[in-house]
């Protein structure tokens, strides 16, 4: 089922407002540099075989870009209700519990947001480390990249994942919360 709602006007207030503007401006980058990937990954298998000359550095440029990409768009993922979650249980206390149900919501999204944070406590001085140390991958002479500038996009992504999931834990508790908020974490 679409998630409507996440093109809705918010009745979240600014915070929300911004924090679903930079998810969707994060995921949407995401997207453009999958397509980029795809190109350069293809421009070197055709290099390769019609020249027998491959492009340097596609290899480390790839994994480097898997990791940023699952880090651009997990905020946005989480937004849409799009990570991996059993709803057999919370569905069956959706309706017989609804105020438990609220509960357990918010347990799930402050679960979430207490694994982010331990994330990113072990992100933040690897990104540091990477950028005062100029850490790089690669072959010095060959091809060469930095690794600082996909450090930033886990600490980053980690951050508004985070933010996300405070969000959601906020609407499941906030004064006035019906049985379910406007928008959860499971798109519906």
């Amino acid at each position: 089922m679409a998630d409507v709602s996440a093109r809705a006007p918010s009745s979240d207030g600014a915070l929300v407002t911004l924090l679903n503007f930079v998810l969707t401006w994060m995921n949407t980058i995401g997207s453009l540099w999958v397509f980029a990937l795809m190109v350069m990954i293809n421009v070197d298998a055709f290099s390769r075989t019609l020249f027998a000359h491959p492009f340097h550095g596609v290899l480390e440029l790839v994994e480097l870009s898997i990791v940023g990409i699952v880090f651009l768009q997990l905020g946005d993922a989480t937004r849409r209700g799009r990570l991996t979650r059993s709803e057999g249980f919370f569905n069956i206390v959706r309706a017989r519990k609804p105020t438990a149900h609220r509960f357990l919501g918010a347990a799930f999204d402050l679960i979430g947001a207490i694994f982010l944070a331990i994330v990113l406590v072990g992100a933040v001085p690897e990104m540091i480390d990477a950028w005062v140390h100029n850490y790089y991958v690669g072959d010095e002479g060959v091809f060469t990249a930095p690794e600082w500038p996909i450090k930033v996009i886990i600490v980053l992504g980690c951050f508004v994942t985070l933010l996300q999931f405070l969000a959601f834990g906020y609407r499941y508790l906030r004064p006035g919360a019906g049985a379910e908020p406007e928008t959860t974490p499971t798109g519906g």
